[in-house]
């Protein structure tokens, strides 16, 4: 049995996901619902929840600090995530924190029926391998483990140790393989593998005798009875469904070659990148990998060169042949690692020019610097492809607005230079050699006031000076500041100064009488 948590803001979305699970065929105890993670948290806080099947963004609490906040009270409960917007970056974040899916809106019947039904089979297996390890304890075994994951990853030990160690499987120690195992984390994929239940079907293949957890994160490493097939396990694997990126390395016999053993395998695993195709690597696979190589730096700098156009066509497939995989399948792994070094490293070159034109705007080059911090090299490139196009698009922004920023200035001093003739937008516009429209919006965005309001004001500025200075009539300060007609340059200057243009020139004129008489009356 189980107990369910749909948490949606909208109540069409709840109602829908809660009438799909009644019609599956299969046991559940409850569902319950609520319209943001407040609300979810709070039942969960109360009632027993085996799963919550969630939507990212919502109001008060959205579905992802939703899983933070459980993760930090230690509530244990299952997360399928359901949203709206296909990002990765979300899907990431959600997979980061634990979710067994990631499902996009509209929800398909079958993809959540297989999501749950995935999540359901887990729940199950952690019970089964709960009860089945309960007669050990568990704080010799965590010790036990840890000791043998240190010695495993270089930390020196006696002779003494290894061979206590080995006698307590002793029959596997003989004629081992370490074997590597990662989920395969794919948006939208109903329902992900988790360490136990993978660890659990080795189990059934090896028994207890030819299997020994020795790390379940950040990947699951196994070391199993090396006379029993390599096609085993994968084998097993894809009949229950369970998708996972696997390797194994040649065997080894003696407790004293494990540390050998596991940089073999994190090799395996790295080049694993390269081979997403493969159900199981093995060591002869890599073998033929050339070990000599030269970087493209031509084909680099000429993608490169292409920041700042309009042509992210051209970058994307220039990015899709530099990593081709019939190029990477060539080379030991380290030529895709100093390929995506020097990718970074022209990004951030790109990235020092134009950075104080940049603002608070900024490239994410910490998510660049480890290929394997992604489930696979398609997520890389496609990460490092969504960086690229970004620094493209500052670029071209950024030449866009040199370029406006040489056409508003020669526009005003066009204005300033010719304001006492006839003027329109039209003519300006195609002083500069830009289009009506564009040269409108350009304008009015960089000035901060529309073409006819800032050619008023120059016109007004100017009479202003000549009302105060000159001894012109006022129709004929109207006609050399450009205005066609005494009547629309009264009106005009009515509108902007509240007052008549006599009425100014005579408040101007009072002004030096004024101080005089101040003086005289000190």
């Amino acid at each position: 049995m189980m107990n369910i948590l749909i948490v949606d803001d909208q109540k069409n979305i709840r109602d829908g996901l809660q009438a799909m699970l009644h019609q599956f065929p299969m046991q559940m105890d409850h569902i319950f619902c609520a319209a943001n993670g407040i609300e979810a948290l709070q039942i969960l806080r109360t009632q027993s929840i085996q799963l919550v099947i969630t939507d990212i963004r919502m109001p008060d609490m959205d579905g992802l600090t939703l899983m933070g906040q459980t993760k930090e009270e230690r509530i244990s409960v299952d997360y399928l995530i359901i949203s709206g917007y296909s990002d990765f970056a979300y899907a990431q974040k959600a997979i980061a924190l634990g979710a067994k899916g990631y499902l996009l809106k509209p929800v398909k019947r079958e993809d959540l029926q297989s999501a749950v039904e995935h999540v359901m089979q887990e729940v199950r297996t952690r019970q089964a391998l709960s009860q089945n390890m309960k007669h050990l304890s568990r704080r010799a075994r965590e010790t036990d483990l840890k000791e043998l994951r240190m010695f495993m990853q270089g930390a020196a030990s006696d002779e003494a140790w290894i061979q206590q160690t080995e006698q307590h499987h002793s029959e596997l120690w003989r004629n081992y393989r370490l074997c590597l195992l990662r989920e395969d984390l794919l948006i939208n994929k109903p329902g992900a593998v988790s360490s136990h239940s993978m660890e659990s079907i080795a189990y059934e293949i090896y028994g207890k005798g030819g299997c020994v957890c020795l790390q379940y994160r950040p990947q699951l490493i196994l070391a199993v009875d090396a006379s029993i097939s390599t096609e085993a396990l994968p084998a097993m694997l894809k009949e229950k469904q369970m998708g996972a990126i696997m390797v194994m390395t040649d065997p080894q016999q003696g407790l004293a070659g494990l540390p050998n053993s596991y940089e073999q395998v994190m090799e395996l695993y790295h080049h694993s990148y390269l081979f997403p195709d493969r159900h199981c690597l093995l060591p002869a696979h890599i073998a033929g990998l050339e070990q000599q190589w030269e970087l493209p730096h031509e084909e680099i700098y000429m993608l490169f060169h292409l920041i700042g156009t309009q042509n992210s066509g051209k970058m994307t497939e220039g990015i899709s042949r530099l990593f081709h995989k019939d190029v990477l399948q060539r080379y030991h792994i380290r030529y895709t690692q100093q390929l995506c070094r020097a990718m970074v490293q022209m990004l951030e070159e790109y990235e020092r020019v134009i950075r104080p034109y940049m603002g608070e705007e900024a490239l994410d080059m910490e998510c660049l610097r480890n290929l394997f911090d992604y489930p696979g090299i398609r997520d890389y490139i496609q990460a490092l492809q969504q960086q690229m196009l970004r620094l493209n698009q500052f670029y071209y922004e950024f030449k866009c607005s040199y370029r406006n920023t040489q056409d508003l200035n020669e526009a005003i001093r066009y204005i300033h230079e010719n304001y006492h003739k006839p003027l329109d937008l039209a003519m300006v516009s195609n002083h500069v050699s830009l289009n009506y429209a564009y040269f409108s919006n350009l304008f009015k965005k960089n000035i901060g006031k529309g073409f006819a309001e800032y050619l008023r004001d120059v016109r007004l500025d100017k009479a202003r000076k000549l009302l105060a200075e000159t001894e012109h009539k006022i129709i004929e300060v109207s006609a050399m500041v450009g205005y066609e007609s005494y009547k629309s340059f009264t009106r005009a200057f009515r509108e902007v100064m509240g007052m008549q243009p006599t009425e100014y020139r005579q408040r101007m004129r009072r002004r030096p009488g004024e101080k005089k008489s101040r003086d005289t009356a000190l």
